[in-house]
């Protein structure tokens, strides 16, 4: 049935809105004992009290940087006066692993009540983005949220999920179906940390550079094209542009577009993403998060200008960049059927139920310059999947 008539008569509407605010701080060796950016990010609010701080590191960056759980100790000793570590720092799978086991929440809830952490106490947490996301969604379940004071080690995200509002973890074969909104206390984004970044990890990253420029500004996506040479290349110069310019603009629109939660149905910054989550486990995560992004945006831009709402010259602008980054245009999981029907179709389902109402899809018009559609054509989808395997083995 549908309502109808009056509200009901004993009624009281609740309403409060909550400010939210927090640094994001672009540093060089931020874990270097006389550096002190992190020592101020955490306690800027009282700064004539020590703060207690567990720190979680990224298995696959300790790898790539040996020592940095020594730093980590040394930094907290050169700064006892405001921090105060309550443990050896905590070690986590890196990569999708961190999302993907979820025996890992429970471990670090353990590990934050064993140091007695209270809510006001700091995690901080240094690695790719799924770690962030993983340790994010424990913290925001401890004491119904502890501080998190992120510092991100990819391209990825230190220019979009690092700097976000979101946390999350994989369950039910479903990316990020468990999850919370809760921004961080800090962001700290160290560029020393991205200089043992694999460059397929950096390129990868680079894909949520093109796709908010995709949706927010015509002219960054125009220095990415006029720079995509020395960027597939991961130059220290350009990328470190990028990586600020992206977050940035990441920023903007979660500050600025008017449902930094996701109340509503629109989601721009996840331009690409409904065939990208479907594409990363499909393929068994042999894409990174990136690449499947890139695939996404190609296949959702070939649909609006097969729709007739982009021009045949910005399709081709958005292929050439991606290939010119070294990004993929197409994977094989793309074209697998399930029962006749693409199996990435499923992709728009699950999409649908976790923005919550109707469909609601990012497509563009021209660069920079999105629209929100209610629906998808599938048949024009097949064709549209067609045509990036085609042009793929070209």
């Amino acid at each position: 049935m549908r309502l109808s008539g009056p509200r009901p008569g004993d009624l009281h509407l609740q309403r409060f809105s909550v400010p939210f605010e927090y640094p994001v701080i672009f540093e060089g060796g931020a874990l270097e004992p006389e550096s002190s950016a992190l020592a101020w990010a955490i306690a800027r609010r009282e700064p004539e009290r020590r703060h207690p701080f567990c720190a979680v590191l990224d298995e696959g960056l300790l790898r790539a940087t040996p020592g940095l759980d020594e730093r980590v100790r040394r930094y907290a000793e050169r700064h006892a006066d405001v921090l105060e570590l309550r443990s050896d720092p905590i070690r986590v799978p890196g990569g999708e692993a961190a999302k993907g086991d979820p025996a890992l929440i429970g471990a670090l809830h353990a590990a934050f009540a064993k140091a007695r952490l209270d809510r006001q106490a700091v995690v901080l947490v240094i690695g790719g983005g799924a770690v962030l996301d993983a340790v994010g969604y424990a913290a925001s379940s401890v004491h119904r949220g502890l501080r998190v004071v992120r510092m991100p080690s990819t391209v990825l995200s230190q220019c979009d999920g690092g700097v976000g509002v979101k946390t999350s973890v994989n369950a039910f074969s479903s990316k990020n179906f468990l999850g919370s909104f809760a921004p961080p206390y800090a962001v700290v984004n160290d560029r020393t940390l991205l200089a043992t970044l694999p460059l397929r990890e950096a390129r990868a990253g680079m894909a949520e550079a093109v796709k908010v420029a995709l949706i927010r500004d015509a002219a960054f996506f125009e220095w990415l094209s006029e720079n995509a040479t020395a960027l597939a290349e991961a130059r220290p110069e350009p990328l470190l542009s990028l990586v600020r310019r992206a977050a940035l603009l990441h920023l903007e629109h979660i500050a600025n577009a008017g449902d930094p939660f996701e109340l509503g149905s629109a989601r721009p910054l996840d331009y690409g993403h409904w065939s990208a989550h479907r594409l990363e486990i499909a393929s068994g995560h042999e894409l990174r998060h990136g690449e499947a992004v890139a695939i996404g945006m190609l296949l959702d831009a070939r649909y609006a200008e097969r729709s007739g709402y982009l021009e045949a010259r910005d399709l081709a602008r958005l292929s050439s960049l991606l290939g010119a980054l070294g990004l993929p245009r197409y994977h094989p999981a793309l074209s697998e059927r399930v029962g006749g029907r693409l199996s990435v179709l499923a992709g728009l389902d699950e999409f649908r139920e976790h923005l919550g109402g109707a469909l609601s899809v990012t497509l563009l018009r021209g660069i920079g310059r999105p629209f929100e559609a209610n629906a998808l054509d599938e048949r024009i989808l097949e064709d549209c999947i067609a045509w990036l395997a085609e042009e793929a083995h070209r």
